[in-house]
């Protein structure tokens, strides 16, 4: 077991954060660690996010929080939104709290933090309660600066050239 646990952050215009942190996760798992993944804003009842069924299988929990977000689904509540993020973050906390994790990996917290959703300051004092053996990788668009001056490796993951700009759709298996 590591002495020390970092703090990881996927961040950038481009595809594949969540997949470098879901990678992240199988090799933890792959060598026996215990993982959590918690994710927001994917909903993997309406998508049919593989990668949810294969860490599951691998023993990763995962644990969803604000399925949708109000980017694509335009009617939904502002205020609920919030409470699912808010959700998701005791969530968080409660595991942090079990040295029995190894790994957790904070999915779209970013998306959370950007859009208004969860408060930086709160985020902010999570990062400073991790328990010193844990790793925690954090992904999403727009991450605070804040965030990046306490994390220990940041990565930008930047879109040059994307199928989508040229009418491909997501495919199964391939981009969920």
């Amino acid at each position: 077991m590591r002495e020390r646990g970092l703090i990881q952050v996927y961040t950038g215009n481009g595809k594949g954060k969540s997949t470098a942190a879901i990678g992240q996760a199988v090799r933890a798992a792959g060598h026996g660690h215990k993982v959590a993944f918690i994710s927001f804003f994917k909903d993997p009842d309406v998508f049919g996010y593989g990668e949810y069924r294969s860490m599951q299988q691998l023993g990763i929990e995962t644990f969803l929080f604000a399925r949708k977000h109000p980017h694509f689904y335009k009617k939904l509540d502002h205020e609920e939104v919030c409470r699912e993020c808010v959700s998701g973050l005791e969530c968080i906390k409660e595991l942090l709290l079990d040295p029995s994790w190894d790994m957790l990996v904070l999915d779209e917290l970013n998306i959370a933090l950007r859009d208004g959703y969860l408060n930086e300051d709160e985020v902010i004092a999570l990062l400073d309660a991790k328990p010193q053996r844990l790793e925690l990788v954090l992904t999403g668009r727009g991450v605070p600066q804040r965030i990046v001056d306490r994390a220990d490796l940041v990565s930008e993951v930047m879109e040059i050239k994307h199928p989508y700009s040229q009418g491909i759709q997501s495919r199964e298996g391939i981009e969920y």
